[in-house]
């Protein structure tokens, strides 16, 4: 096992066990499978295991692993706070001494906040006193870095970035991602001010192995290669500076033992020139099938009216390989509720984004097809609905600290 090193020097495996994914045996996870594949992990050197508050069984089962296999010493624990559910520091300190119990340890190696998407969530901690808390857990050793995790745009993790004086960050990024979320900006930035950022959605969920179009895998094979198409897009994660740790919630022995020899494998730097072009020719093959010829260079914003043009072509066109359900869904999570709406319905049509693009796509025309295809009614309706509660909750947080 290769390791990358955080801010503090700790040596972290640059492969990471992102514990959501464990199999199942009727309504729980199969603890005997799940105990062998992490402690298949652990013997072969990785030392990074990411779950959280919301993962349903995953603490208290890696908690029982860790303890039943006497291995606290020998990895490093990540996990969530769920700030969004929570109204008080009160309520702060006992979700952390459940983990704390959940995972049957007294203190946190690696601590998030839990899926940032606007700086107002970060200020409203800070209005409940969490800088002082996390300065308390952090000078008692119950917590060891504090970090966050992220969806939403570039813009907005900057702010969250430059809010505060991370130990780390974790945002999802692969070749298909590289522009939308953090993205390849996000991982600069951090990698800049000296924040190890780990990787989440490195395969997007398994869609960039199992859902890509015929002439990917020619492009692969004809690379002579021979890596998987899973190989693919971890090499080329590895293969930047920037990233400290990748995760995969991986749930077979298989899995585990061919991520953990590419890892042992693959250093920063060593793509060629001919590595990237398969990798272009693989994107290539996905753009084919896409809606909407957006590479995600962002000419054209800033819209007047607060739309964001790339995020919302990005999911149009997202929907060609992941289907239109799961699109829709994480289209609704991660741009839905943010707290200054940035939906297509806001276009007034000015055209002033069409000037400004490289690809002369008719933007206005686009956006109202990325719409339509995005958000048919009922999900119109959720959204509305879901965003009224979220920002009344938010409100009502607001004026309990006045």
């Amino acid at each position: 096992m290769l390791y990358r090193k955080d801010r503090k020097g700790n040596e972290i495996s640059q492969l990471g066990f992102g514990c959501m994914r464990f199999t199942k045996k009727g309504n729980a996870f199969d603890f005997e499978k799940a105990e062998q594949e992490v402690m298949q992990a652990i013997s072969e050197g990785v030392n990074y295991f990411d779950t959280a508050y919301i993962y349903a069984g995953s603490e208290e089962l890696m908690g029982k692993i860790f303890a039943k296999n006497k291995v606290r010493d020998k990895v490093y624990i990540a996990t969530k706070l769920p700030h969004y559910m929570l109204r008080s520091l009160d309520a702060i300190e006992k979700t952390f001494r459940e983990e704390l119990r959940r995972l049957q340890t007294d203190y946190i190696d690696y601590y998030l906040m839990h899926m940032f998407t606007d700086i107002e969530e970060w200020e409203n901690l800070k209005k409940l006193g969490i800088e002082d808390w996390i300065c308390q857990h952090l000078s008692d050793g119950s917590i060891r870095n504090i970090g966050f995790s992220y969806h939403g745009d570039s813009d907005m993790f900057l702010k969250i970035l430059n809010a505060y004086d991370w130990d780390f960050c974790q945002i999802q990024y692969n070749y298909l991602d590289e522009h939308s979320q953090a993205g390849r900006r996000g991982l600069d930035a951090a990698y800049e001010k000296g924040i190890p950022v780990i990787i989440m959605e490195p395969l997007r969920g398994g869609k960039l192995v199992n859902m890509l179009p015929k002439d990917a895998h020619v492009a692969m094979e004809k690379s002579g290669r021979g890596y998987s198409a899973a190989e693919w897009g971890l090499r080329w994660l590895w293969n930047q500076p920037q990233v400290t740790c990748v995760l995969s919630g991986m749930n077979s022995s298989e899995m585990v033992a061919e991520n953990i020899r590419i890892a042992s494998e693959m250093t920063v730097g060593q793509f060629t020139d001919e590595d990237f072009e398969t990798i272009e020719k693989i994107k290539t093959a996905i753009r084919k099938k896409e809606k909407v010829g957006c590479t995600g260079c962002r000419y054209c914003m800033p819209c007047p009216k607060g739309v964001d043009i790339p995020g919302i072509f990005h999911y149009y066109n997202l929907s060609c390989i992941e289907g239109k359900s799961a699109t829709r869904m994480e289209f609704a999570r991660n741009m839905g509720m943010r707290k200054d709406s940035c939906l297509a319905s806001q276009c007034i049509k000015c055209g002033k984004c069409e000037m400004h693009c490289p690809q002369h796509i008719p933007i206005r025309e686009k956006l109202a097809e990325a719409d339509k295809a995005l958000r048919p009614l009922p999900y119109k309706i959720g959204i509305e609905i879901t965003r009224h509660i979220f920002l009344k909750n938010r409100k009502a947080k607001q004026e309990s600290k006045k």
